[in-house]
């Protein structure tokens, strides 16, 4: 252990070194204050290129190595979160990030394969010191022992599942298991469908995939950025941490709701409204509704101009409209065209008023005569207000809302009687598919954002030249009394003009590729990580397509807790209007949250309604049962079983319908209702869906009768100790079948599940 020690101490001293001149090189760049234009290049991106090191390096402080492999050679490699290397001409390794090809072997050799590896060396530190080694001889012909020797292997495993939980979800990197290493380096082109149960490690997987990713194509994905979509803001709280934590943190974390810039779902939709919302036929239904913005006369709109009036009549706007809409263009888009249309109708028709002549019908216009006209027509405030009347610009926000305060005529009267709301400013996560729907129907007409850059340009531009010409002035001023060859001097004037000049001033934006990608709702992503994907609606599929059309994503769920009415659940619905059938499946299949005491019982839910059902098989087993109590009290008996299954360390979730929340808070200190959760606490208050990729230490069910399948097996399955049942009314048929059959000698549940278990 001294040997290791010492390693880590050296390790750390040249971290510091490495952080304290990081520091330094940034402060000494940001303080060179007005540099030249060059200059300034440089220092901002040491600023960016260094301040993004500092932040690995602080992320990863606290168990930056964690593992050395020896071998057979006599070599051995450190393993660790990142990599580094001495600072001499040879550039030799002293941590191997556990992301390179040499470090694979510490994830997959065994005594059978042993991948070269005479000794494999689990190195546990707190803070920066070494507390545990463990070591696995994977050579059995070697006969060196240390006092470390681990003769199962799990003890590092065993020792990660059974800590206390922090309400934050911990990196895998020192545990990854074989299974899980295939699939974390998995090729990143194309669709990889990540299928496992509860507690089988697939949300964790996937994270540590996206940091495999971020080092192996770091060129690509640094420009392009990695997205990871999770199913709630706890969730995205309660993951934030792991990505850091291995020296990643250029990727955008984001819930559906949040993927429109400018927009932040806040409000709620009832379950029906969000199945109605989130069904594909949306897509053609919002489409209808453009269409229909794009309106007819009636009967007639009457221009005045000149004197004359112009009658815009039901059969000359649709001549306009039909030229207009063969262009296919997104609507705002096609206005450009649809106002060229108007404008020539318009000045057909005055042409044909003044400029026939009355004895032979012929026109006394010359091309230039109509083009005046037109002109003049053209700045008539009448003809646009028919204009913005017939074919008017739209924003998706203006689009979906109006839709959704009248949808009668679009929908079904039972759909529209479930999405009809007043006009408002908030909106639900299932309204964002729909937003970003709205904006690809619509798209944007940035003649106006041109004309308004144009002319910032040419403010920039002036400003540029009246800098030049002082520049000049005082250069002419100061040398007009020397000898000739002092004029060969070169000015500004001489080297650079306005234009460039107002060019080279320019802010560089140096926001990250994440930064960027938050605030840009046409990006590319270079690669999409989407958690409990099964929940997702056919229109949020439509979302998330659009930001990745080189189809390079990996998707993580399980159909089995498909509970969101919207959800597709089946990944071939979900892959096949997009990627056919060429996309990759993989599945997990052993369960390292839940004890077997606590899943034997989760598993007999499911089993109810799907007999073939396959649990993943739990790796451990606690030898504590689960309980389930019928109580007339639910506030108090709540109060007293939190009490009881409160851990010295670690975290407790009390799972309930949504609408017992508040009563239930008002028995239980420091628990509030009706926000966001704070999974740090001690003890929180969650419904099913808010505890989707959850676990905690302890878990306490309240009203299981008032759950559907799904939404019950995932609540039952967020324990890694202790699981109790709460209920005051019946029990699903399912769980008494089962509590009867595990726990005989407690006493047997009559039918209905009315008794005390």
């Amino acid at each position: 252990m001294r040997r290791e020690q010492e390693f880590i101490d050296d390790l750390y001293a040249r971290v510091d070194a490495l952080r304290g001149d990081t520091e330094t090189s940034v402060t000494d760049a940001l303080a060179q204050g007005n540099t030249p234009m060059q200059a300034r290049l440089e220092r901002d991106i040491l600023v960016a290129e260094r301040s993004g090191l500092l932040a690995a390096l602080n992320a990863v402080d606290g168990s930056l190595c964690f593992g050395r492999i020896d071998l057979a050679s006599g070599v051995a490699h450190h393993i660790g979160r990142i990599g580094l290397r001495t600072d001499d001409a040879d550039r030799t390794p002293i941590l191997i990030d556990w992301r390179a090809d040499v470090a694979r072997p510490f994830y997959l050799a065994t005594g059978h394969t042993p991948m070269g590896i005479r000794r494999r060396r689990h190195i546990t530190t707190s803070g920066r010191t070494v507390t545990a080694l463990h070591d696995e001889i994977l050579d059995l012909g070697d006969q060196e022992r240390t006092g470390h020797e681990d003769p199962t292997g799990d003890a590092v495993l065993l020792a990660a599942l059974n800590s206390a939980r922090t309400g934050r979800m911990n990196d895998i990197v020192q545990t990854i298991q074989a299974e899980q290493d295939e699939i974390i380096r998995a090729p990143h082109r194309g669709v990889l469908v990540v299928e496992g149960g509860p507690g089988t490690g697939k949300t964790a997987v996937a994270l540590h995939r996206a940091a495999y990713l971020l080092y192996e194509h770091r060129e690509l994905l640094a420009k392009r950025a990695v997205l990871i979509v999770g199913p709630n803001p706890a969730f995205l709280g309660y993951i934030g941490e792991v990505l850091p934590s291995l020296g990643e943190t250029g990727v955008l974390l984001a819930t559906v709701g949040e993927l429109f810039p400018g927009v932040r779902a806040t409000a709620t939709d009832t379950r029906a409204a969000a199945a109605v919302k989130g069904r594909a036929d949306m897509a053609d239904v919002l489409a209808e509704v453009v269409r229909d913005w794009q309106a007819l006369p009636d009967p007639v709109i009457a221009i005045e101009h000149d004197r004359e009036v112009l009658m815009l009549d039901d059969d000359l706007v649709r001549v306009a409209r039909e030229r207009t809409r063969a262009a296919k263009l997104p609507h705002n888009v096609a206005r450009e065209y649809f106002e060229g249309h108007i404008l020539n109708t318009l000045t057909e028709l005055y042409a044909e008023r003044v400029g026939t002549d009355p004895y032979d019908g012929s026109s006394l216009l010359d091309p230039a005569d109509i083009t005046q006209i037109r002109d003049e027509i053209a700045e008539n405030p009448e003809v646009w207000a028919a204009i913005d009347q017939l074919w008017p610009r739209l924003t998706p926000q203006r689009l979906v809302a109006d839709f959704l305060a009248d949808p009668v005529g679009y929908l079904p009267d039972e759909d529209a009687a479930a999405v009809r709301r007043p006009v408002t400013r908030e909106w639900t996560v299932a309204d964002v598919p729909l937003l970003d729907e709205a904006a690809e129907l619509l798209g944007e007409d940035d003649r106006l954002a041109r004309a308004r850059a144009e002319r910032e340009r040419e403010t920039q531009v002036a400003y540029a030249q009246g800098v030049l010409d002082v520049s000049y002035a005082s250069r002419t001023y100061e040398f007009e009394d020397k000898e000739d060859e002092d004029s060969e001097v070169l000015s500004a004037h001489d080297i650079i003009d306005a234009e460039r000049f107002a060019e080279r001033q320019e802010e560089d934006d140096h926001r990250s590729a994440a930064e960027r990608a938050a605030a840009d709702r046409t990006w590319a992503f270079g690669h999409i990580i989407v958690d409990e994907a099964q929940e997702l609606s056919p229109m949020a599929w439509r979302l998330l397509m659009r930001r990745s059309p080189t189809r390079s994503m990996t998707l993580v769920g399980d159909p089995a807790q498909t509970a969101e009415e919207a959800g597709v659940g089946s990944w071939q619905k979900i892959l096949e209007p997009y990627v056919e059938d060429r996309w990759e499946h993989t599945r997990l299949g052993v369960n390292y949250r839940t004890p077997a005491e606590i899943m034997e019982l989760a598993a007999a839910v499911v089993r109810a309604e799907n007999p073939h059902f396959e649990p993943p098989s739990s790796v451990r087993s606690t030898g504590v049962r689960p309980w389930v109590r019928a109580t007339d009290d639910l506030p108090g008996a709540v109060a007293k079983a939190v009490e009881e299954l409160t851990p010295a360390e670690g975290r407790l979730a009390v799972i309930a319908p949504r609408h017992l929340h508040r009563r239930l808070a008002a028995g239980l200190d420091g628990v509030t209702a009706g926000a966001e959760p704070d999974l740090t606490q001690t003890v929180v208050l969650l419904d099913p869906r808010q505890s989707k990729g959850l676990e905690f230490d302890s878990v306490l069910v309240v009203e299981p009768g008032l759950y559907g399948t799904s939404d019950l097996y995932v609540a039952l399955t967020r324990a890694t100790q202790r699981l109790g049942v709460l209920h005051t009314g019946r029990l699903p048929q399912a769980l008494v079948t089962t509590w009867n059959r595990i726990r005989p000698r407690q006493g047997a549940l009559p039918p209905g599940g009315d008794g005390n278990g």
